[in-house]
Parts: structure tokens; sequence; C-alpha cells
């Protein structure tokens, strides 16, 4: 059997730790393409150097040539200026609208049917940005989101109980930012609602923990932002997709139709639970929320559309 074929734009510290997670897991051969070519191929090689003692038998290819990326089954979009001490994700706005605009752009000419996974922040406002550039169907094209907030969630709670992180599902929605809604309704420890484990002041803690997750590490790293958790993340989107798990996942979708008007963010990307298998985004899960989260909700949703109203799409 063929093997999968995934491009990897930008071979920065996210895109060469998810070429190395896919070679492992065999998923697929890995393209990792940058402007910086010498850079894309040196983080190959080593990759590649590496494969006889971790024992793979997926390449990975450094390039600087769109060309070579011809026919991909799924992209992920990692390039743009990284978040640095004191920026909001939404500062890097116009500066990466026009990174994702051109990449999006080759997308498109190169892998007209493939799959679009975007990570460059501000996150649901790049997703639109592929979306309306591509011009591809919805179910192609999401952000990824949900899944590291949801992991970074997870990982605090586990911290916080004692108990394993493998027992530990916890749901997040909502805008890729500050305004994030974390579910604690929705979270559970072993099928058991966290709230058995901890007091709501605990769980207040957590949630805007989980909230300004991003903005810690980029404050400890001071040169750059997250991308072991991120990579991981892009990792289990890619293998729901291309080994048609049907998991669901929190990612940033285009909302339309009935789920448009059941969540009230029609027209726009943002973060809600989707069944994602060999189609891509398969289903959107309509959640149940309380007053407070709708709440919370319409304000995520707020912060979206007032920057997708800045883009100059």
């Amino acid at each position: 059997m063929e093997r999968k074929k995934i491009t990897i734009v930008g071979a920065g510290n996210i895109g060469a730790t998810l070429a190395l997670l896919l070679a492992r897991r065999e998923v697929a051969d890995v393209y990792l393409i940058d402007i910086d070519e010498g850079i894309a191929k040196g983080k190959a090689l080593d990759i590649m150097e590496a494969s006889p003692i971790l024992g793979f038998n997926s390449r990975v290819v450094g390039t600087g040539n769109y060309e070579d990326t011809a026919n991909s089954d799924l992209v992920v979009i990692t390039a743009g200026f990284p978040r640095k001490p004191g920026m909001s994700r939404d500062d890097l706005l116009f500066k990466n609208f026009e990174v994702v605009k051109s990449v999006t752009e080759q997308i498109k000419k190169y892998s007209p049917e493939t799959f679009i996974i975007v990570v460059t922040n501000p996150l649901d406002a790049m997703t639109y940005t592929a979306l309306k550039v591509s011009g591809f169907p919805s179910h192609r094209v999401m952000g990824m989101a949900g899944a590291l907030d949801a992991a970074r969630f997870a990982y605090f709670l586990s911290e916080k109980t004692g108990i394993s992180v493998e027992n530990i599902r916890a749901f997040v929605i909502g805008s890729h930012g500050d305004d994030m809604v974390p579910l604690k309704r929705y979270t559970t420890v072993s099928g058991i609602p966290v709230k058995y484990f901890l007091s709501d002041e605990e769980l207040e803690e957590l949630v805007n923990r989980t909230r300004f997750a991003g903005g810690e590490i980029v404050s400890l790293l001071k040169r750059g932002s997250a991308f072991y958790a991120p990579a991981a993340s892009i990792l289990d989107m890619a293998v729901s997709i291309l080994w048609n798990k049907r998991k669901i996942i929190s990612c940033s979708v285009y909302l339309e139709g009935d789920a448009g008007k059941y969540y009230g963010a029609e027209g726009l990307c943002v973060g809600v639970p989707v069944v994602l298998g060999k189609n891509g985004i398969e289903r959107v899960v309509k959640l149940e929320l309380s007053d407070y989260e709708w709440a919370q909700w319409r304000k995520s949703v707020e912060s979206v559309k007032n920057l997708v109203e800045k883009l100059p799409l």
C-alpha cells in the first residue's frame, strides 16, 4: 500500500517536531517546506539519520519548492511569526495573514484535493483565511485549537488530582485565545465528572491557567512559543483523518447551516467538537450549554468576529 503524503509548511520548532512524530508513527511520508530551504533540508536529514535507531521507514524530505509537495493528502500550515513575551495571539494578525494567504495559494495550486490543518496564530482568523483563499469545501479546512487547549487542561487536572492523564478527558471550545471556554461539565476522570475530584475554586483556577497556558510558556521561553504539545495535537488530528479513526476532537471549523445557527456563529471559524474521519470534518457535535457557558461562548465568538472583520478578504 502506498504511503500517504503530508506536507508541513514551516520547518520551525512545531514543524520539525511534528515531522518526527509523524515519521515515528509511520503515518505518512513527510515533506517539510520552508522559505529557508537549508533549514528544511537540514532538519529532514537529521530526522532521517535517526530512523535506523528509532526504527521507522517513513521518509522525511526537506524542500523549498512547492512542486515537491504536489498531491499531498494533508497539509499543515505552521508558518508565520511566533509570539514574543507581551504579545497576544491577536497582535500577529496582519503579519501572519500575508503568510497564510500566500501559502494557501500554493497549496491550492499543487494539492487541490488536500485537507488543511492551520496552526498559525491568531488561529481562528488564520483558519478562516485559509478557507476563503483556498475556496476548498469547509469540511477540508480546520484549525488546531481545542485539541491543544484540552490537553493542557487535562495535564493541569492530572497534576492537581494526582490521577493519570490517561484517565482524564477534558473539553475546551471557543476561540484559541484568552477567551477560550474550558468546559468543566464535559470534563471527566474515567467517565466521572471532574467536580467529584476538585472544588469549584480549584477548577476555576485551572480553567484560568488553561486560558493563559500558551502565554505562560512564551514568558518562560522568552524566544518563541510552545511546540511539543502543539505538534502532538496536530498528530492526533492527522491520524484521525488519514486512518479514519473518527475521533471527536475540538477544532476551529467553519460554522454554517444547522450547526452555525445552533452555535450562533454562522460564517465564522470557531472551536467546537467535531468527528474527524476520512472525509475531514464529518459532523459538528452540538453541545448543550448552561446560561453561563453560553455567555462565555458568545464572548469568545465576538473576539473571533472582531479579528475576522479586520481581515482584507
